[in-house]
């Protein structure tokens, strides 16, 4: 019989990791595929574990031959293909258990050419991680789309997040060149010849960053593979001229801002005859992208190209070590020009580039806004963030503006409060803002409609205008809702936009009561009057799947108890996640789809089943949600102690003997030593204390930990924050000229370090 879908998986030396790779591939929901292992020359131990892999299930077979590279086993693979769907896996990597059933699904019942979806990054390190390449193409679903429709998708680079029809692939006769990046050219022709195309926000592939940085991308400054990489791009460049003009400044704009740069860093330790050849490959990349698009670039990005298109060493090595140590993120301040033209403009002292690459477009200078916590103060809504036009410091004579609107209704100023704040350069300026909405307020905004906050800065003859949004992770991200008047209930959450939205409802589902013992899970609440008495749980894959709900009358509604076994909790399946082991189902309403409220809990509540950890807590936008997850360390408490420690502690929900816990460096702080946490146990709680002084001394500057816990025998995970801790706002420390903040956060508990800039301060 003809499989549904063919699934190639190219290998060459990766017995380290082809076995989870092959295994992923074993447990798809998704059963009528075969899966072809293209042996590409392999070395090491990797065809003896696909062999026996094939032993154990007759829908894995291997193809043998010399090595040529990925390109052509990726082909090798597709010519024995004889599936009528048609997929691609590196070998280093993991394929969640519903993904081909979901994407082949999804072909089937739209017709389209292929079907794309997220993707997410991960490693024995540091956990998962969002793919950005993948965020803004599959930020949410979108059916039967095209990409000359939706141009982010010819940023869609990579082939292993996608499936395709077989019948559409031979029409077009696609093949991979024999380079390394042979994706780009072959996934964009894709694209462009595509009738239409299916995108999932769903991840359905997790893309491993290897521990000893073996992989293609992480290899990325040598010159061969900075060579394959040029090659890539001007394949890609011959099909936008030929085929998408209309596609020019997305994918120009896009090898400007990512491969340029990495010409340029690749320049920090190029030597010799490499250097001579680096330069000609920069200048050949740089003079192919469209003037145009390069001048609407940052004054840095223009910096970068100009260094590259004349083949500047010298300068192309300060940029080199300029972006080593400094953040290009955290730009100068721009300064206006004392003669005509009145313009701004940033200036890079220790890079020295043309005067006129500094110059700043007006709209360069825009509003830049952050919401940094969200919380209830004697049944006011307090808002705090940041607010700054971008590049110009804030000081006392810039003035904030903040207004609370509700569709075509006029708007209701809002008294704002200033304050020293952390601002988009990294720097300590009078960006901070404070307003207070009053509940009664709150209490007269319309149901059905979501509120937000408009902003308006001023500063000097430059006034900007926008919505309140960039929602930080962690409170500002998982706000508790509340109730402003009898019936009515307040969310705040994040939009789709990223704005902060208010969203006022009149008796909402809600959750009261939540226990699970003895492998019985037991609900309690109040439906609306308009529920239809039904509720279930909502997963990432599949249907919704109806949970046992015993309804009884009530006043404005009816109550409700769920009781449901454990054991009919998917007990045969894999979990969404397959790196990390979790579940979510988010508990909705039936009729109307509205999630569950957790109005009622205080806390999480979980229990160990069957050796899976099962919690009922509180999820983004105050869902009530179920997660399932193997036996984890979970932190419900953060704090920074008086006598100058940080302190974090939870339920025991794995053996105490053999597990450290430490704060490993994340983001500028990556790669430092672990931080050693002292743990103890007791009373069914652990608790891990770390003296604060060790983060400072162990941040140069900035810096950023992650509390990790290291299993004697398994890889190690960020512990996992409990969601009613998650809605907490950060606690701030500051000591001299240091700032420390102890930030719960959805995945992680983390501490940030903010040292001030010499002559940083505010004025």
């Amino acid at each position: 019989m003809t499989p549904r879908l063919s699934v190639i998986v190219p290998f060459f030396d990766v017995a380290e990791y082809i076995g989870d790779c092959l295994e992923s591939l074993r447990r798809q929901t998704l059963r009528e595929l075969e899966v072809i292992l293209v042996d590409d020359g392999s070395r090491d131990g990797s065809t003896a574990i696909a062999e026996r892999c094939c032993a154990a299930d007759p829908r894995f077979r291997i193809v043998r031959q010399e090595n040529q590279g990925l390109g052509p086993a990726r082909n090798t693979g597709a010519r024995e293909a004889a599936g009528e769907y048609l997929t691609f896996v590196d070998s280093d990597d993991v394929v969640p258990a519903h993904a081909y059933e979901a994407m082949v699904g999804s072909l089937d019942r739209s017709g389209s050419s292929l079907a794309a979806g997220g993707a997410r990054r991960f490693d024995g390190s540091f956990g998962v991680w969002e793919s950005w390449l993948h965020r803004v193409p599959f930020a949410r679903d979108r059916r039967a789309c095209h990409v000359l429709d939706f141009p982010p998708l010819a940023l869609d680079r990579m082939v292993w997040n996608k499936v395709f029809r077989r019948s559409f692939w031979d029409e077009f006769g696609y093949a991979f060149p024999a380079i390394r990046y042979e994706d780009y050219p072959v996934t964009l022709r894709a694209h462009l010849d595509a009738v239409t195309v299916d995108c999932l926000s769903a991840p359905v592939y997790y893309w491993r960053e290897r521990d000893g940085g073996g992989s293609i991308t992480q290899r990325r400054y040598e010159y061969a593979n900075l060579r394959d990489r040029v090659a890539s791009a001007e394949l890609v460049l011959a099909v936008v001229d030929e085929r998408a003009p209309e596609l020019r400044t997305q994918v120009h704009r896009h090898f400007a801002q990512i491969d340029l740069i990495t010409l340029v860093e690749a320049f920090g330790a190029a030597a010799g005859p490499d250097t001579t050849e680096l330069a000609a490959l920069g200048a050949r990349l740089a003079g192919r992208l469209d003037g145009r698009v390069i001048a609407g670039l940052s004054p840095l990005d223009r910096l970068h190209h100009h260094a590259l298109r004349t083949g500047d060493v010298e300068l192309l090595r300060r940029l080199a070590r300029f972006r080593e140590a400094a953040d290009p993120a955290r730009p100068p301040r721009a300064v206006r020009r004392a003669l005509p033209p009145w313009a701004y403009e940033l200036r890079y002292p220790e890079l020295d580039g043309p005067r006129r690459l500094g110059r700043l477009a007006s709209r360069a200078l825009y509003l830049h806004t952050t919401v940094t916590g969200v919380d209830w103060q004697d049944g006011d809504l307090a808002v705090t963030g940041t607010a700054e036009i971008r590049h110009l410091r804030m000081d006392e004579r810039a003035a904030v503006r903040v207004t609370l609107q509700c569709g075509n209704a006029p708007g209701t100023p809002l008294p704002v409060t200033r304050s020293i704040a952390v601002d988009s350069h990294g720097e300590r300026s009078r960006c901070g803002f404070a307003v207070r909405i009053p509940g009664p307020v709150l209490a007269r905004l319309a149901t059905g409609r979501p509120a937000h906050l408009h902003v308006e800065v001023t500063h000097g003859r430059v006034r900007r205008r926008g919505v309140l949004r960039h929602l930080r992770a962690g409170n500002a991200e998982t706000a508790a809702g509340g109730w402003i008047s009898g019936t009515g209930w307040l969310q705040p959450y994040a939009g789709p936009d990223g704005r902060l939205l208010l969203r006022h409802e009149r008796d909402p589902g809600r959750l009261t009561s939540a226990s699970i013992r003895d492998g019985l899970l037991v609900l309690a609440g109040r439906l609306p009057p308009d529920a239809g008495g039904r509720l279930h749980l909502s997963g990432r894959w599949g249907g919704p799947r109806p949970l046992p709900c015993e309804v009884r009358p009530a006043a404005g509604g009816a109550a409700f108890t769920v009781r449901l076994p454990l054991s009919r909790l998917h007990a045969d399946r894999a979990p969404d996640d397959p790196v990390t082991g979790l579940t979510l189902w988010p508990i909705e309403i039936t009729r109307s789809g509205r999630p569950l409220l957790a109005t009622g809990l205080h806390e999480t509540v979980g229990c160990l089943h069957d050796g899976r950890l099962y919690t009922v807590g509180r999820g983004a936008e105050g869902r009530a949600v179920l997660a399932e997850r193997p036996p984890r360390l979970l932190v419900d408490e953060a704090v920074l102690r008086d006598d100058r420690t940080v302190a974090a502690g939870g339920r025991l929900w794995v053996p105490a003997d053999g597990i450290t816990v430490v704060w490993r460096g994340t983001g500028p702080t990556r790669g430092t030593p672990d931080l050693a946490c002292t743990v103890s146990t007791g009373g069914g709680r652990w608790s891990a204390v770390t003296a604060w002084r060790d983060f400072l001394a162990h941040s140069a500057g900035d810096g950023e930990w992650t509390l990790f816990a290291q299993p004697a025998d398994g890889i190690a995970y960020p512990v996992v924050v409990d969601g009613f801790l998650a809605g907490r706002s950060a606690v701030t420390l500051r000591a001299g000229r240091v700032e420390l903040v102890l930030r719960p956060l959805a995945d992680r508990l983390q501490v940030e370090v903010h040292e001030e800039a010499a002559g940083g301060a505010a004025p």
